[in-house]
Parts: structure tokens; sequence; C-alpha cells
């Protein structure tokens, strides 16, 4: 154990770490942001977690909890004090099979709570794309979603129950219908509720109308609710520490059937999208022209050879309990898209399957196999809009990319509205960091215009928090302020992230990028 006696309150029993490794360790996370912390604690346990928080208030400390690092706007880095909340989290405390349950801590993994459910036959059905090393810290942090979350949801549906440290280091739980016994917490909410509730009809009249969101607070899902549950999931460690939840589960499919929908009109598969949400897909994926291009052209398609001329492609996913069950579900699929797209093949078994999933899985190797100087760099990597803006959107990305002279691969969950882009930027090109923030700054801009947000699924973290107000306006960041100084009125948690530090610019912790020779 190490420890510096100017920065360690001595009833602390884990580790801090001031040491240069350590801290560059810490800095970075998946994304292209990084920032150096003064110090990384390691705590021992909630206890010892609830007595670093209390320092924290009492000396301004900021505090940055951090668990797998997986996250990519930034939410897991920061100047301040990192917390390690894998290390020392990683119990999975109960399984319940009969009530569907499980309780568990922050540095669980999904995977790792899937594999001590698959006896009972269940799950948590929320897949992001890093579930084999994404904690639930993060998930809960972010209330993230994955291919999955057109049926399923985002992670808040799922969530009954939480464990908290608050920002002045007491210690406390929320459960979904159930109001808090506790002094601290209650006179919490009731400033936040006295501040929201008479603006309730507003607050609801402008909430974007996508059908999931990770940015900003969740006013609009609390005040439908009244459970603290759904504020704090998605608020990103800046309203306070989760150390434990209790999370629902889903009984596994029995059965499962891809079809693979092609489309040589933008419209056209706006139009599918709309139609094929009426049958609930477990999945609904577009792969744009951008993305098929990158896969023709690297004849990295041989599982299933891509036609020239295409739009776009939608993969769409039915689960059930049965195979018929099953194909009868991708029979209605192919009726719905009739005359609409311009060929569909439907998959049942797993070879089948897998071969159309393969095209979807190409993208990812061949971007990192890139040898011409280009990036790959998550920086409008996460808006939503509404369903039927989803061409409009896909219209605007590929127009404001082109305009920059920025290459770009662009897929995501039509079903949610959710498109990632991947811009490949040189980074031998003079001027390339101003250049990428010009390009968030008028996606921001359009994003608003189309009644989007620049978060499904990934949260706002530092980069996006400086154009909250482009995407909510002033009134509605207003109210997420109340929401922050009712939770944390010191500052300590997080800061610079969901809310943005006066002055602060989306790409002020841009991570160097070398140049190749």
């Amino acid at each position: 154990m190490r420890r510096n006696p100017r920065t360690v309150p001595a009833s602390f029993r884990g580790e801090i770490r001031t040491d240069e490794a350590a801290r560059a360790k810490h800095a970075g996370a998946a994304g292209i942001l990084r920032a150096l912390p003064a110090m990384v604690a390691v705590p021992r346990d909630a206890d010892d977690l609830a007595t670093l928080v209390r320092w924290c208030a009492e000396t301004a400390t900021p505090l940055v909890p951090r668990a797998a690092a997986t996250g990519m706007p930034g939410g897991n880095i920061g100047g301040g004090m990192i917390v390690d909340l894998l290390t020392p989290f990683r119990r999975i405390l109960a399984v319940d099979a009969p009530q569907r349950r499980a309780r568990l801590e922050p540095g669980v993994t999904l995977a790792e709570l899937n594999a001590a459910s698959e006896a009972a036959g269940l799950y948590f059905p929320v897949d992001p794309s890093s579930g084999a090393r994404c904690t639930f810290g993060g998930m809960l942090a972010n209330n993230s979603s994955g291919a999955h979350s057109v049926k399923y949801g985002a992670t808040r549906r799922w969530v009954e129950a939480l464990e908290l440290i608050l920002a002045d280091g007491t210690r406390t739980q929320v459960r979904r219908g159930t109001k808090t016994t506790d002094p601290s917490l209650r006179a919490i909410l009731e400033r936040i509720d006295a501040a929201l509730l008479p603006e309730r009809e507003e607050i609801v009249r402008a909430w974007p109308k996508v059908r999931k969101n990770s940015s900003g607070y969740a006013l609009q899902e609390y005040l439908q609710s009244g459970d603290a549950v759904d504020l704090l999931v998605g608020s990103e460690g800046t309203l306070a520490l989760i150390v434990a939840a209790e999370v629902r589960l889903a009984p596994v499919p029995r059965a499962h059937g891809v079809a693979l929908l092609e489309f040589t009109d933008l419209e056209a598969a706006g139009a599918a999208v709309s139609r094929v949400l009426q049958l609930q897909p477990a999945t609904c994926e577009i792969l744009d022209r951008t993305f098929l291009q990158l896969v023709g052209d690297a004849g990295a398609d041989a599982a299933y050879p891509l036609r020239p001329g295409l739009e776009a492609i939608l993969l769409v996913e039915m689960d059930g309990d049965t195979p018929q069950a099953v194909a009868d579900s991708l029979q209605r699929v192919v009726h719905e898209v009739e005359g609409v797209a311009d060929r569909v093949s439907v998959a049942t078994d797993a070879t089948q399957r897998a071969r159309l999933w393969e095209i979807r899985k190409a993208a990812s190797p061949l971007i990192a196999r890139r040898t011409d100087g280009r990036v790959s760099m998550q920086f409008i990597e996460d808006g939503v809009v509404p369903v039927d803006r989803l061409p409009d959107y896909i219209r605007v990305l590929r127009r404001v990319l082109a305009a920059h002279g920025v290459p770009a691969v662009i897929f995501g969950h039509a079903g949610d509205g959710n498109l990632h882009v991947n811009p490949l930027v040189d980074i031998a090109a003079p001027g390339w960091r101003s250049t990428i923030e010009q390009i968030l700054v008028e996606i921001a801009g359009e994003v608003a215009q189309l009644g989007g947000t620049l978060s499904g699924e990934h949260g706002d973290g530092r980069l996006r928090a400086p154009l909250l107000e482009t995407i909510w306006g002033a009134e509605m960041v207003a109210r997420f302020r109340t929401v922050k100084e009712a939770f944390d009125p010191r500052a300590i948690l997080n800061p610079g992230v969901i809310l943005p530090l006066p002055g602060q610019r989306p790409l002020d912790a841009l991570r160097h990028f070398p140049t190749r020779a």
C-alpha cells in the first residue's frame, strides 16, 4: 500500500497511487480523450469508498469513478482523483432464478452475469457490443443499450434497486415503487421535485421524441415514474456512486432467425424500418452505403456477396420460444417489406445466420488495418433521432462529412434511430483537430433540428458536455443543473461530465495521435 500523508484520509484503508505509472495507466479509455489524473484510489469496500467520498467533499477534490474504461466520450477520465470501482467490487451477490433477479457490484461484467445466470436459463438482455469487457458500473452510468434494445430496451428498464454513496459520503439505497426514508436523500429529492413538478408538462412536451437516450439527466422518466432509480441510471457518476444494483433478468430465447433486407433507395430503407418495428424485432440494424463500400472493396463480403448500387442493408433478427414461431415471424417480415426492399434473404439455422451477420462484423477489423494514414475517431459516434428522421440523419452525416473531406463508415441500430459513425481522419492534414471539432458542432446543430440527441447509448461524457445546450436548450440545461446541484452541491462528482465546466470545449482532452512514417 502506498500512502501520501498530504492526500490520504487517515481512516482510508485502501490504496492511493500518485506514481506516474498508475496515473498514466488511468489517463486514457476507449475513446479519443485523455486526461492525466492527480491520483488513483482503490478502496477496500463500500464503507472505505464512503470514507474517501467524505474526504473529497471536505477537501473539494474532484472524484472520477472508473471501472473497465470501455466508455467512449470521456466520462471515465479526469484530472482529479480516479476511483477504481473495478478491483474492489467484483462480486455477484445473488442470482434469484424464481424471481428472475440478480444483485451485483459495479465491477461485474455483463458476460460474467450472463454466465452465472445461464444454468437457470436467464440472462440480462441489454447487450452493448463491449459486453465481454464492460461492467455494470459503466452500463448503469450510461444507461447502456445494444443491438437487441429495440425489443428489450436500455439498462434503465431492467434496474430495480441501487445501493449508493451520496456526494457527502452518506450510504443509502433506492428501490422502485418505494419512497426513501433516508433524510439526506429525501431532502435532495424534495428540492428537485419542488423545481421540476410545476414544469412537468413543459418538460414532457419539449423532451426529444426518440426511442432511447443517454444524454442529459432522465427528467422525463423520473417525472413519469417518481422513482429516483430512473434519475440515477444514466447520470454518469455525477450525482452519486453506485456500489451495488438489483437487476431483473429475462429468459434466454430458444430460437433465432435473421432476415437481410437490401435497398437501393434510402427512403425505402427508412420506410421498411417503421414497418418492421410493428413486428417487435429483436434487432433492426442498418449498414449504410459507406459501410457496404468498405466491406465490398476489401472483398470481405465473400460469405454474402454484395450487389453494386445498394444504399443500405437492414439486418432484422426475430427471436422466440420455438423455431416455428421464429420462422413465422420472419415470413411476416418478408410480407411487410414486399415491394419496399429490393431483395430479402432469410436464415434460421446457426450457420446461415452467422453468414449474414458476417457482413456486420467485417468492418471493424478492416478499419483497424488501414494503412493510408487515416484514423477512425469516435466523436459523432452515437447520435439518435426519431426513427422516421433516420434517412434525413444519414443524408446529413454524408453531406457534412463530405463537405470537410472526411470519409466515414456509418452503421447502427436503425430500429432505435441510433447511428454509429466512424469518421476516418487524415491526421497528417493541417488543421485536422479544428476540422473534427467543426464537424461535431455542425452535426450537433443538425441533430437538434431533427429532434434528436447526441447520445443514444454511450453518454455525454466530457466530449459532448459542451454541446448540451445546443441539443437541449438553455431552459432544460438549467433544470439539469438544478438536479446536479441538489445531489452534488460541492461539484466533486465527475465535474465536466454531462454538464460542462466554464470554458470547456469538446476536444480539450483530445489525446495525441502519432502520424505514421
